[in-house]
């Protein structure tokens, strides 16, 4: 087993403390039309990621794909400046941000696509994708090329074994999502379930993480959402019912605003300020370990030979 990083393959022990969803450049501008949500300024995220470093980060996985403003090039100078372990992804988001020309692909399609990734580099690099992802489907709903993209990952997912990370808006068809990684046959454990800290309902992300699933509270800091303290909360309900092994944690910064320099949360949250309170709330350093470091070695290891 290996994980799969912007600067090559590295052993899963080796990856250490890890922010499992982040956007290291980013730009959504061209379908929100703000310019906010372009984090493109190299030198402002550098900046901001030494804060994660400094608070003890190690890695980082950047679902950002086609149609969300990749550059994997940029990923390489960031991990290389910091020498912090970066995962690029492959894949589409969601409708309406999967690229024009992409619009219309068959699953089949997507499919050949993300495999060409995998096997030679993303983009004409010789960098290449170590998960697939963000699969986003919409708001309680799969569009239809949406549902072409799914099926694409799927295939993608099962030929490379390369881990699965998807998107759930507000949370919603996490159930749905998984019912259909199960009906194609895909391992559960090679899926993370995003974003079920914007999902309020506990009794429906423990049903997430009875499939055996690894479920993302990974929008942390994002208090517009939903305050800190009830994904704490939801946390220590799922840990209290014996889920340790399959949660992991980030804080998905998406935007300039974002930015400790703006006032936002920084690519540090997790380590600066929810996990001095989950301590607090009793957590003990072995429950830490797993949600920082473990977890994450497991979720993002590709399960087959170098």
């Amino acid at each position: 087993m290996y994980i799969e990083t912007v600067r090559g393959k590295i052993k899963p022990e080796e990856f250490g403390v890890c922010a499992c969803h982040e956007h290291l450049h980013i730009d959504l501008s061209r379908i929100k039309n703000d310019s906010d949500t372009a984090l493109v300024e190299m030198a402002l995220v550098l900046s901001d990621l030494k804060s994660f470093v400094s608070h003890g980060g190690q890695a980082i996985v950047d679902v950002t794909n086609d149609g969300m403003g990749r550059d994997v090039e940029k990923l390489v100078v960031m991990s290389e400046a910091l020498d912090l372990h970066i995962v690029a992804s492959t894949g589409c988001y969601k409708d309406p941000f999967i690229p024009e020309e992409k619009q219309m692909w068959t699953r089949e399609q997507f499919a050949e696509w993300m495999i060409d990734e995998i096997m030679y580099g993303i983009s004409g690099t010789t960098v290449k994708p170590g998960v697939i992802g963000e699969i986003g489907s919409s708001l309680n709903e799969f569009k239809p090329v949406e549902l072409e993209l799914f099926y694409g990952a799927i295939e993608a997912a099962k030929t490379t074994k390369l881990p699965l990370s998807t998107h759930t808006t507000l949370g919603t068809l996490a159930m749905e999502q998984i019912r259909l990684f199960d009906s194609e046959s895909l391992p559960l454990d090679q899926v993370i379930i995003g974003h079920q800290d914007l999902n309020d309902d506990d009794e429906q992300v423990l049903k997430v993480l009875s499939t055996g699933a690894y479920v993302a509270l990974d929008t942390i800091g994002k208090e517009n959402y939903r305050s800190d303290e009830a994904r704490l909360n939801s946390l220590l309900l799922f840990l209290e019912k014996g889920y340790e092994d399959q949660l992991l944690l980030s804080s998905d910064v998406t935007r300039t605003s974002h930015l400790l320099v703006h006032g936002g949360q920084g690519y540090d949250v997790v380590l600066r300020s929810f996990i001095p309170k989950l301590r607090a709330k009793g957590a003990d350093e072995a429950t830490i370990q797993k949600l920082l470091v473990k977890n994450p070695q497991k979720a993002f290891s590709i399960k087959k030979e170098g």
